[in-house]
């Protein structure tokens, strides 16, 4: 059977929401309650998960933590945040109710991840956290993109920001804070060639003209966000399609932590090992495992030791080491993969207080990756993302240094 990046022709579609989606809502919760408590207690354990739902938001999980947080001012002012600042638009930070349910970490947990299996009943001077989990992380890069991100998602999470600045600067101020862009990308030979398809559908006031909403969208967020290249004629354009959004937000649709995995990784052109991050502390490998990963994918692909590249993280709860590591690099790496493997064990240490050391990841930095992607933020400096040991693998690998201006 040949595979997508074999075919030479197809077409690839990703999405992105607007941090006014019930469910991006709730990552925002869950990651700003996180970021509270880690910038005052960097070795906490949280496991933050929130629902909401018309008029309610619900926080519910395991935390143990030496500090106190004012969980309904952190609901109340991130969802201020996010737009939904009057009642008539169905969702209301002042008014909503908030219900708190949290416990400790479950001790049976916690013996794991204080000392890991490795070390556990000897004395030892570092110390080794064993993973929070078992699971499988995976992280991937590839050169369609400066910030090597597959195509899709780059321009589906590109259109939902410029739908929301609009909403926001009061570009189109009939707007509201729900909405959702879907982007598919034409292939050739595996190379993006052309955006085929736009789907955005954006919440709005109910006395706004669908003709005026249609063409606003279309000049003020889809055609600005599409490189020019990409338009060799123009694409197909959805906006709206059911005619009408008014309803949105919670009272549209129930919203919960982790529903929006693919929106925060890869758009689905790599695999998913299917825990989210939202909410997480740093010792959950559901997220500094899979942060690791798209380190390593993107250096790799930096330093031109393969020019797409995807690599699977294994882990046991309370075992600190991966119980595997696997590569794929779709046939263009230009090195053997088995040098890759040998490099990245060498310049990588996969273990998860390796990863938070190397990392830094015991500060609040996470609310602002819960919209929008985790991955590819060139308007962020998240330290998954830099391209530090680039220049370190192309050397060792043999290859010549690499062009690090093109690989943001």
């Amino acid at each position: 059977m040949t595979s997508i990046v074999d075919a030479s022709e197809y077409l690839f579609t990703s999405e992105s929401v607007t941090e006014g989606h019930p469910d991006k809502m709730c990552d925002q919760i869950s990651d700003a309650i996180l970021d509270a408590i880690i910038a005052e207690d960097p070795e906490a354990r949280v496991a933050c998960e929130t629902a909401t739902t018309t008029g309610l938001v619900m926080v519910l999980g395991e935390i143990s933590t030496e500090t106190y947080i004012d969980f309904q001012s952190i609901v109340r002012e991130t969802v201020r945040e996010i737009g939904y600042t009057r009642s008539d638009y169905g969702f209301d930070y002042e008014t909503c109710g908030t219900l708190v349910s949290v416990k400790e970490q479950s001790p049976d947990i916690a013996q794991g991840v204080d000392a890991a299996i490795e070390v556990r009943g000897e004395k030892v001077q570092v110390r080794e956290l064993g993973a929070g989990d078992q699971g499988m992380m995976f992280g991937f890069a590839c050169r369609e993109t400066p910030e090597l991100m597959p195509l899709p998602i780059a321009l589906a999470h590109r259109m939902a920001r410029r739908l929301a600045e609009a909403r926001k600067s009061g570009q189109l101020p009939y707007l509201r804070p729900d909405g959702k862009t879907q982007v598919t990308v034409e292939y050739q030979r595996g190379r993006p060639v052309r955006v085929r398809t736009v789907v955005l559908s954006a919440q709005h006031d109910p006395d706004v003209r669908m003709e005026r909403l249609h063409d606003d969208i279309v000049e003020s967020v889809i055609l600005p966000t599409i490189p020019l290249e990409l338009r060799s004629s123009d694409p197909v354009m959805h906006v709206n399609p059911t005619g009408r959004f008014v309803t949105g937000g919670p009272m549209g649709d129930a919203g919960l932590t982790g529903r929006k995995i693919i929106v925060d990784t890869y758009g689905g052109m790599a695999r998913h090992g299917g825990g989210a991050f939202s909410g997480k502390d740093p010792t959950k490998v559901d997220r500094s495992g899979a942060y690791a990963a798209r380190w390593v994918a993107k250096n790799v692909v930096a330093a031109g030791l393969a020019d797409r590249f995807e690599i699977e993280i294994a882990y046991g709860i309370g075992i600190a080491h991966p119980l595997s590591v696997s590569i794929e690099s779709f046939g263009t790496n230009h090195v053997p993969d088995k040098q890759i493997e040998t490099l990245i064990a060498r310049s990588f240490d996969l273990r998860p207080a390796a990863i938070i050391a190397a990392l830094d990841l015991r500060r609040p930095i996470y609310r602002q990756t819960a919209a929008y992607g985790h991955f590819g933020r060139v308007d962020l400096d998240l330290p998954w993302e830099r391209i530090d040991k680039a220049a370190l693998l192309a050397s060792q690998a043999g290859l010549p240094d690499p062009d690090l201006s093109v690989a943001r």
